[in-house]
């Protein structure tokens, strides 16, 4: 009878495992899962001196403000959060505005789509994908387009990932990654038909820097879009609470500092735009795009175990543990930043390159 009670206990405990990790482990897009969690490009047992390294930057603030620090400092985040992004949100490493009817996935998808219908695209045409992460956003958008898609990314993993997910898709035809830093794209002047940014530009430590380097690739006439991180006009910089909320979302998601909404327009006349449409898509009559990160608390303690457990037992890399928290806690941050208004991560610039034009100021 023991050895019976004691065989029903040890199926149930391996049942258990088994539907925490195999089933609650994979990503919402079935792109990653919990045992496969790493470092990106960093080795194993490397990660957690990594993590300490990017706090670092922090005990260094006006190191990542200089272009030539940002690499480094952008590179080793996206390494450090790359494959939790995926197991944890999905393809696509960007908010949306929450829709009634509709579930997480087919709002980010509407947003993706949002963006490429505003530059008007044709089937065929080129357009960049500014930041591009894993490419979530770009085979939503080659798909609804047909548009030929071409995503720049300063990190080497997730170009790897980017190809990977592009071919199980049968988008790779459509879709191309190149590894490099959108300060200094290595594209040809007047090259694309359009171009969008999705809560990437974030990451220059000047904007104007890479409007610049967009304006010189977008051929005359062509349009671009960008969703930006930016503070509202119901930022206090002299409310203590408001500015430790708004340093919360910038330690954790490597910014060398958030702007505000007022400067995105600007900068983009200062480098040769013209600026067709401006509006913060987080606004009423929009749903709270915060809802998703309150609804995942429970996943996040689930998830958060789960990630100890395989780093305990030396599946996932020392340091991943760290990571995790250290995202949750960005998480609460930005949901206080949504919530009291202060910060928004879509204020939606639509601009046009004018059809004569000439070079974008250095």
């Amino acid at each position: 009878m023991d050895s019976l009670v004691l065989l029903c206990t040890g199926a149930l405990l391996a049942g258990g495992l088994f539907w925490f990790v195999c089933i609650l482990g994979p990503a919402e897009q079935k792109g990653k899962r919990a045992v496969d969690l790493s470092g990106g490009s960093i080795s194993a047992d490397k990660v957690q001196d990594n993590y300490k390294q990017y706090w670092s930057f922090f005990r260094r603030p006006k190191e990542i403000e200089k272009a030539e620090k940002v690499p480094d400092f952008v590179d080793t985040f996206y390494n450090l959060v790359t494959d939790i992004y995926e197991w944890g949100w999905g393809q696509s490493f960007h908010f949306s505005p929450s829709i009634q009817g509709k579930s997480h996935g087919e709002a980010t998808r509407l947003h993706e789509q949002m963006a490429v219908d505003l530059i008007g695209v044709k089937p065929g045409e080129r357009i960049l994908d500014v930041g591009c992460g894993v490419g979530g956003p770009m085979r939503a958008i080659a798909a609804h387009s047909r548009a030929k898609v071409v995503g720049i990314t300063i990190n080497e993993y997730q170009v790897n990932r980017a190809r990977l997910h592009n071919k199980k898709a049968g988008l790779d035809s459509l879709c191309e990654v190149v590894c490099g830093n959108f300060l200094q794209m290595p594209f040809a002047d007047n090259s694309f038909d359009g171009a969008y940014s999705i809560e990437a530009t974030c990451h220059a430590p000047q904007l104007e820097e890479v409007y610049a380097e967009v304006f010189r690739v977008l051929k005359p006439g062509t349009l671009y879009v960008s969703y930006e991180w930016v503070t509202t006009d119901k930022f206090n910089a002299n409310d203590a609470e408001q500015v430790d909320i708004i340093q919360g979302i910038e330690r954790g998601d490597a910014l060398p500092g958030l702007r505000s909404y007022s400067d995105i327009a600007e900068t983009a006349r200062k480098v040769g735009f013209e600026l067709v449409k401006e509006k913060d898509l987080a606004k009423p009559p929009a749903n709270p795009w915060w809802s998703r990160l309150k609804m995942g608390r429970i996943a996040y303690w689930r998830n958060h175990i789960l990630v100890s457990i395989l780093s305990a037992i030396g599946i996932a890399p020392k340091g991943t543990v760290d990571v995790h928290e250290m995202l949750f806690h960005t998480a609460d941050y930005l949901t206080r930043g949504g919530e009291t208004g202060i910060f928004s991560p879509m204020h939606m610039v639509l601009l046009r390159k004018p059809e004569s034009s000439k070079p974008a100021s250095s």
